[in-house]
């Protein structure tokens, strides 16, 4: 079975009205790089005995770019000391465009890193001011032409579509900025608005309108259609990439492998047990300093439950599940949905590409009739 690692970075330099992921700005936090750094080391020492080389590992945050390419150098060297890479290991790391350089990149390839995914989200100044992004429209792009010319073969964008007062020359903007880019996987994601987050505060108060279901359809329709005639096939929903740009990190999580989750608030999955770690960063270098495991909680998975999440992810996924994974009555949803196109039943049973859409309604319609 396959093993990762994910190392969660908790730093961002400012927060994003729609953020809700585990981070903390400079105010928020008493927490410096350096604790987080040793706590991170002594994590990856007491996770060892658990671990297997890591086959992928993935930097994501918060801001990992904020650590500088020699602080994401120490972290990589932490792993391979700690857990070891498995030959051929892919070695990811989200950046933020704003606090990267070609300097940065080139640190980046020299240290072992093997991809690098970029948070563009827009290319409209308007949308990115409602994101509350920092970074102007064609950063993104020039990050990634950056990476690209210091010998990063696989390099990520991934874009927002659905922000409150987006047009359809918005996203048009996106996807020409994106194809010029030459970048070799994208990804797209709906936006989801978070209860406790900034942005959801301004939906409430009518100071921003609510997203449109309608238009994250439409958006997702012009999205596709447009990756796929520049030669992007779509391997998830959310995901497109040329032939072998596929991330295989995520690509464990949707297949059920097996990842260590390191800093504070990841979690992991090992042996059948999922765990989560303490989320402020001054707990978790607590912990680690007493020599203690910083596990918030742990849930043993059974059987049922992982074939619900086999399912419920394999179906996102363009080859999608063997046909003897469905159960039952599943067998009835699947034949409802193979009759409206939505859905190809072979050897393997799949969503179509008119199916995408719908995905996690044809997903929940399967699991419930079993």
């Amino acid at each position: 079975m396959a093993f990762g690692v994910y190392i969660h970075v908790p730093f961002c330099a400012t927060r994003c009205g729609y953020c809700d992921f585990n981070t903390y700005t400079p105010s928020e936090t008493a927490s410096s790089f350096e604790t987080y750094l040793g706590a991170l080391d002594k994590e990856l020492e007491l996770a060892s005995p658990r671990a297997q080389p890591a086959q992928t590992v993935f930097i994501g945050g918060g801001t990992p770019s904020l650590l500088g390419a020699e602080g994401l150098g120490r972290i990589l060297r932490m792993v391979r000391r700690h857990i070891g890479l498995a030959p051929g290991a892919e070695v990811t790391t989200e950046s933020n465009p704003e606090s990267t350089s070609p300097e940065y990149f080139a640190g980046l390839l020299e240290a072992g890193f093997t991809r690098v995914s970029l948070g563009m989200q827009s290319a409209s100044t308007p949308v990115l001011r409602v994101l509350d992004r920092q970074h102007t429209p064609g950063r993104a792009v020039a990050a990634a032409k950056e990476a690209r010319a210091a010998g990063f073969e696989h390099v990520n964008l991934d874009m927002i579509y659905g922000t409150p007062t987006e047009t359809d020359d918005d996203v048009r903007a996106t996807l020409d900025a994106i194809l010029g880019a030459g970048v070799d996987h994208v990804s797209a994601y709906s936006l989801i608005v978070e209860d406790g987050t900034a942005m959801a505060r301004k939906i409430r108060r009518g100071e921003l309108p609510a997203p449109s279901e309608d238009a994250y359809a439409d958006r997702y329709e012009m999205i596709a259609a447009a990756l796929e005639e520049a030669g992007y096939a779509w391997y998830e929903v959310s995901n497109w990439a040329k032939p072998g740009g596929e991330c295989r990190h995520n690509l464990l999580y949707w297949t059920g492998g097996q990842w260590w989750g390191a800093g504070p608030g990841a979690h992991g999955f090992v042996d059948g047990v999922r765990f989560y770690n303490v989320k402020r960063p001054e707990r978790y270098a607590d912990m680690l300093a007493q020599g203690q495991l910083p596990v918030d909680g742990h849930e043993v998975i059974g059987e049922e439950e992982r074939h619900f999440e086999a399912i419920m992810l394999g179906l996102r996924l363009r080859e999608g599940v063997p046909r003897e994974w469905i159960r039952g009555g599943g067998w009835g949803a699947v034949e409802k949905h193979a009759k409206a196109g939505l859905v190809s039943v072979g050897e393997r049973v799949a969503v179509t590409g008119r199916g995408r859409l719908l995905a996690d309604g044809i997903i929940t319609d399967i699991l419930a009739a079993e």
